[in-house]
């Protein structure tokens, strides 16, 4: 698998938000909210052409329940995949391109938030968002055949400033 990275296409929002309506419209009451994230959602920066979808949900097990819905849309189930908690899925396009990811938490989840938080604490500082796009387009090119260095790499960028994002979120959502 490679590390492709390309520059900042708008386009990216309209795939989310034409996946998640498709994915409310599947999941009916099950799917609470749907959030567009990881880098596809920060404005400006480059990333893989992959949209993450996060879904929130009252319940797991009713999730589960309905996951002929997700895989009639193509998506593939992988289980908690590292992430306890999680319901992570992913999806190809005829090619067998991967154009989505899904992450499924129950609602209020700290990891489902993390997400929320980092995706509005990068788009509310464009120098950190800059860095970030200017990371992964190095690494990109530094690692393009090995897109587990490519993550290796970004990683302590992304701790610093996830633990940066959820003081910054608090402060934000509790002046709201």
């Amino acid at each position: 698998m490679t590390a492709l990275v390309v520059p900042h296409n708008p386009t990216w929002s309209d795939a989310f938000h034409r996946e998640a309506d498709a994915i409310m419209h599947a999941l009916g009451a099950t799917a609470l909210d749907v959030q567009h994230i990881g880098s596809t959602a920060i404005r400006h920066i480059a990333a893989k052409p992959i949209v993450d979808v996060l879904l929130f949900v009252s319940d797991l097990d009713e999730l589960d329940a309905k996951m002929t819905a997700l895989e009639a849309m193509k998506y593939e189930a992988k289980g908690e995949f590292g992430i306890g908690g999680r319901r992570y899925f992913r999806k190809d396009d005829a090619q067998g391109i991967r154009t989505h990811h899904l992450h499924a938490f129950r609602s209020g989840d700290p990891e489902g938030v993390r997400h929320i938080a980092f995706r509005d604490y990068m788009n509310a500082h464009a120098d950190c968002a800059s860095a970030y796009g200017e990371l992964k387009l190095t690494l990109a090119a530094r690692h393009a055949n090995d897109a587990e260095a490519y993550m290796d790499g970004k990683n302590a960028f992304v701790k610093e400033h996830e633990r940066k994002a959820l003081v910054w979120f608090a402060t934000v959502t509790r002046g709201s």
